[in-house]
């Protein structure tokens, strides 16, 4: 069952399933993957759960931060890979709407105003992979193994690699795409994969921390900062300048 701190549940809308865990730390919402024996790898049931907690984590007043992380061993071993006899060309629709959805998830975090922090140990590969980096900071265990091996299965990592060209250089992306190489927790850390590497053991109170710190910033605030943010990061340097100067004005207010 999925309950808050208080060992009441979690509010409706929260997505809590077996599949996913959800509970809420005053102002911080944690979510938990929770597919421990398949190393919470991502199938239709569990990508459906996890955007629908995300959009209830927005929607929700008093949240203000929200945690990622997965249960037992691994972060995300990437997509359910049992699920994919049944995704075939025979059976388009599901195809389609299982790539949407993938798509959606991939970049819903960095679309959200509410931060999200990945608190990641193990395994973080393929569509895992793309979840870790996808939120606004990541916190990795010394144990992390990082990358898309997608190409030994014969499969493309079509959905993820928007994400990956966006945080690497374009040789370093390409060699893990076309090797399925892993990095080691400190290699994701100098190529600005990741914010902290802690001990295993430490990975969720660290993101915890975070999440404080950004629950404890006016709301207003921070969502307009982590809107700019990723706004600038796509326009051309005036066309930046002047969204900043308009949420400059904005911040004005904020105090109130």
């Amino acid at each position: 069952m999925t309950v808050t701190t208080s060992g009441q549940p979690a509010e409706a809308g929260a997505a809590g399933t077996d599949v996913l865990l959800v509970e809420d730390r005053g102002p911080v919402r944690v979510l938990t993957l929770n597919r421990p024996a398949k190393l919470n790898a991502l199938d239709t049931a569990l990508t459906r759960a996890l955007s629908t907690a995300l959009t209830a984590a927005e929607a929700a007043d008093r949240i203000r931060a929200v945690v990622l992380t997965g249960a037992g061993r691994a972060f995300c071993a990437g997509a359910d890979l049992s699920e994919f006899s049944s995704l075939t060309p025979d059976e388009p629709d599901a195809v389609l709407e299982r790539a949407a959805l993938t798509a959606r998830l991939q970049t819903q975090m960095q679309r959200m105003g509410t931060p999200v922090v990945s608190a990641v140990r193990g395994a973080a590969v393929g569509g895992g992979a793309g979840l870790a980096i996808g939120t606004d900071m990541t916190v990795v265990g010394t144990d992390l193994k990082f990358g898309y091996p997608e190409l030994r299965h014969s499969i493309v990592p079509a959905l993820v690699m928007t994400g990956l060209q966006r945080h690497l250089g374009r040789k370093l992306a390409f060699e893990l795409v076309s090797t399925g190489r892993l990095l080691s927790a400190d290699e994701a850390a100098a190529h600005g994969l990741a914010n902290r590497v802690v001990a295993p053991p430490e990975v969720v109170d660290t993101a915890l921390g975070i999440a404080e710190r950004w629950a404890a910033v006016e709301p207003r605030a921070i969502r307009a900062a982590k809107d700019l943010f990723y706004r600038v990061a796509d326009l051309p340097t005036e066309a930046a300048m002047r969204a900043g100067q308009d949420v400059n004005a904005l911040m004005r207010g904020f105090g109130k």
